[in-house]
């Protein structure tokens, strides 16, 4: 099934957000289609940092909370969560749920908040670059898992929806190794396209109501968007939401080599149900994937001319945690700033994805922009 349902909702009041997400799961069939009295539900977050609301980082609390007091109200037992950018500790969880708004959430619903910080792994057959992951273990228990992305662009793949956030599947620091292990970025979208197919979450739902664009996922800017998605497909689900603002679906890697995979290709007639579809004007501004240099030139040429993190010594605090998220330890502080190896940077752009104070900017060169065409 490959229907996404779009639904206008402009703002975070409560009782709209509420009123629109019922409409658009009475479009997907209602919740006996996906959820029965009993199921211990973990609501999959995209938790990336330490982030108020209003920064359009984090999925916004009010979507959380209309959700949750949907599935608390069929008799489901419902935990929230996510494994976020860096440490995955019970001390790092509570300091995130506090400011993401997450843990009023949970006080005022009655919800559990997810502090088991374990992982297990589990064997994926069928995947085509991985065949086990090591998962939260907290996922991996759960009867059904719900995901609720939000709407943003990404340094390294260009767009974080539906697919990109089950990243947060697995634990902490884990994360780093597949970074290390898959540092091209095809290899890395066919790894998260494995892993979306792995953890199989029954509902993918994406807040769109404010976005983010430009050097997103955390240091972009909150874009006005005005649209719920849900679907139980995220592959059909991120086409629809990129079509909205306005960035062409192959363009995103985990889009064209799904289609390349024969796991989807695209809609059809009436799979869009809902309010009517509309790009928003002026389309999204997105980065470029972090991707090779295409034109065939020697190594060191092309590894020069790849885009490459910047840090701003009007902006950096020497806090040193870029060093400490740095897939393959490229960043060293000294003299309280950092210093990358180019020769070791993996193009993960874990450094800007993180960094409390945005102060890392991406650069990309005329001459690469050129030849990256």
């Amino acid at each position: 099934m490959s229907k996404v349902a779009v639904i206008n909702c402009t703002e975070y009041e409560f009782d709209k957000v509420s009123m629109e997400f019922k409409r658009g799961i009475s479009l997907l069939g209602g919740w006996q289609q996906y959820i029965k009295p009993g199921d211990k539900v973990f609501l999959k977050l995209n938790l990336l940092m330490k982030k108020r609301p209003e920064e359009a980082v984090t999925t916004h609390p009010v979507v959380v909370e209309a959700v949750t007091k949907e599935l608390l109200a069929l008799g489901a037992r419902v935990i929230i969560g996510d494994s976020p950018g860096g440490p995955f500790t019970v001390r790092a969880l509570q300091n995130i749920y506090k400011a993401t708004g997450i843990q009023e959430v949970a006080e005022k619903t009655g919800a559990e908040l997810n502090f088991n910080v374990e992982g297990l792994d589990v064997r994926f057959p069928e995947g085509k670059i991985i065949k086990k992951f090591h998962l939260c273990k907290a996922m991996v228990e759960a009867d059904k898992i719900i995901s609720i992305s939000k709407l943003k662009t990404h340094q390294m793949t260009k767009f974080t929806g539906a697919v990109k956030v089950l990243f947060g599947a697995i634990p902490g620091l884990n994360k780093a190794e597949y970074h290390l292990k898959m540092p091209n970025i095809n290899d890395f979208s066919n790894m998260l396209i494995d892993l979306a197919l792995c953890v199989n979450p029954v509902l993918h739902i994406m807040d769109g109501i404010v976005g983010m664009e430009g050097h997103g996922p955390s240091a972009g800017n909150p874009r006005q968007v005005g649209k719920l998605f849900l679907s139980t497909n995220p592959f059909a689900l991120d086409w629809v939401a990129l079509h909205v603002v306005g960035i062409r679906p192959k363009t995103i890697p985990t889009v064209s080599l799904a289609a390349k995979r024969n796991i989807y290709h695209g809609p059809d007639n009436g799979d869009f149900i809902g309010d009517k579809i509309e790009t928003i004007n002026p389309p999204f501004n997105a980065p470029e994937i972090s991707g090779e240099v295409k034109f065939p030139l020697p190594k060191f040429i092309s590894d020069y001319l790849r885009p490459k993190p910047m840090f701003s010594p009007e902006v950096c605090i020497g806090c040193g945690q870029c060093a400490q998220h740095c897939p393959p330890k490229a960043i060293k502080i000294r003299n309280n700033f950092p210093d990358l190896n180019l020769q070791e940077c993996i193009r993960c752009f874990c450094c800007q994805e993180l960094c409390p104070h945005k102060a890392v900017e991406i650069k990309r060169s005329f001459l690469s922009k050129l030849l990256s065409r």
